[in-house]
């Protein structure tokens, strides 16, 4: 629902709620879809939310907290009468309880899952952290024998009767739970209806183990086109199943991040402007603080080279200019070759091919820079050395920026820091200070200095 519309529903449901007309309110909320009932849910102050969800179907509550940011979800259940959380917590998948559970105070998530119906199937996702595929899958899916027939196999999936989103597949175990098998609900389904599961399943199951990265069993489903991924002990019991929808979350909460980061800010753990001042001052202040600190050695060089700026003082005409570009040329060196982390295409052992690939491509963006620099500086200043100087430099300063910028996202990674934040400011700060450097130093020849 486009922004308009939701603005319209927004008003129409406050002058419900102003009136008190709480029933009218969930009547609005109920025709939404769960993401646009979440939308509205964010704009409404904590007692309102907590209204609503009493006041609403139990289905459309439990929509509404898998779709809010976890933080703001654990909030709410905390707030509410327990009889009220675990009823609506009844009615989410068991892989979002886990989740839900995970971000409760210990106390409150031991009393929430000793009311539930069924604790035992959600007490093993309870056992791996949120950022794995074992915190990430859910225990509801549908595993069958070999043995067993097509039409067995669709008795078995209509008695099961899951949500949409738990039918792409069907997984084959052996008697001992280890997965042998998959089979696609289309080819389920065509298949005669005495044919062996083992006669049409696919044996060579691409599965992933519990304790990876979660963002790395979301590359696994991206790059093989999976809409579910079986996740299975170290030897090769099936636990539980991932399924797109989980993946698409967690690709969009990656990618958050890194937008974060490549500003030189902490990830904010709910949405922007449900995050309070003091929370974002408290995640920005450290890496602005790292950043002055780094930007005071970019004074330091030019203290250093006071004594040729005094004698030439047409050359901090040109610091803007050349500290840009390099800054520039590096933070697209640096975010190309984060992305190329980021889909595999490169690692940690081509450290060496990236920067002679970067260094390559550093000579010639460095010649064209070069080039358009020396016509740019002639015009200013009327002096062929000093544009020289200028066109010399911005060679030197591009070839260095895209050499480090090829280089600093792979140490990163080796140090288990990640890479964006050395992308951004990070970046422009570090290149500003040896690009100064690089520029009085040939400054310092050229011109005799």
């Amino acid at each position: 629902m486009n922004a308009p519309i939701l603005d319209n529903v927004l008003a129409q449901l406050r002058d419900a709620l102003t009136a008190n007309n709480f029933s009218s309110a969930a009547a609005i909320i109920e025709k939404l879809r769960p993401a646009d009932q979440a939308d509205l849910f964010t704009e409404l102050d904590e007692d309102e939310q907590l209204a609503l969800l009493v006041e609403l179907p139990v289905a459309d509550s439990a929509d509404i907290l898998e779709e809010l940011d976890e933080d703001e979800a654990a909030e709410l259940v905390e707030s509410m009468p327990p009889e009220d959380a675990v009823r609506i917590m009844e009615e989410m998948e068991p892989d979002e309880i886990a989740d839900l559970l995970g971000d409760l105070s210990a106390e409150h998530a031991s009393q929430m899952l000793s009311r539930l119906e069924d604790p035992d199937e959600v007490r093993p996702l309870l056992l791996h952290p949120d950022d794995s595929a074992g915190g990430l899958m859910t225990s509801e899916f549908l595993a069958l024998r070999r043995r067993t027939t097509a039409s067995a196999a669709i008795r078995a999936l209509r008695d099961w009767k899951p949500d949409r989103e738990n039918i792409y597949y069907l997984f084959v175990v052996d008697a001992e739970q280890k997965l042998c098998g998959v089979v696609s609900l289309q080819d389920l389904v065509i298949a005669e209806p005495d044919t062996a599961l083992t006669d049409i399943m696919d044996a060579d199951v691409i599965a992933v183990q519990a304790g990876i990265d979660q963002e790395d069993a979301a590359r696994v489903m991206t790059r093989y086109d999976l809409l579910a991924l079986p996740v299975i002990t170290d030897d090769g019991k099936l636990l539980g199943v991932i399924t797109i929808d989980d993946v698409m979350d967690v690709l969009e909460d990656e990618a958050s991040e890194d937008f974060q980061r490549l500003g030189g800010a902490e990830p904010l753990d709910r949405a922007y402007l449900n995050t309070n001042v003091l929370t974002i001052t408290r995640k920005r202040i450290g890496w602005l603080l790292m950043l002055f600190l780094t930007a005071t050695l970019t004074g330091s060089v030019m203290r250093l080279f006071q004594g040729e700026l005094q004698a030439v003082v047409s050359l901090a005409i040109f610091i803007p200019l050349l500290i840009g570009t390099g800054g520039n040329a590096g933070s697209q060196t640096t975010a190309t070759v984060i992305r190329a982390l980021a889909t595999d295409d490169i690692d940690l052992g081509d450290a060496l091919r990236v920067w002679w690939h970067e260094a390559r491509i550093g000579l010639l963006l460095g010649l064209g820079m070069a080039v358009i620099a020396y016509g740019r500086a002639i015009t200013w200043e009327s002096d062929p050395s000093l544009a020289l100087t200028v066109a010399a430099s911005i060679f030197g300063i591009v070839l260095w920026a895209t050499g480090i910028g090829s280089v600093l996202p792979l140490l990163a990674s080796k140090l288990g820091i990640d890479p964006t934040v050395v992308s951004g400011p990070v970046m422009s700060t570090l290149v500003d200070a040896t690009g100064l450097f690089i520029y009085f130093s040939i400054a310092r020849i050229m011109l005799g200095l």
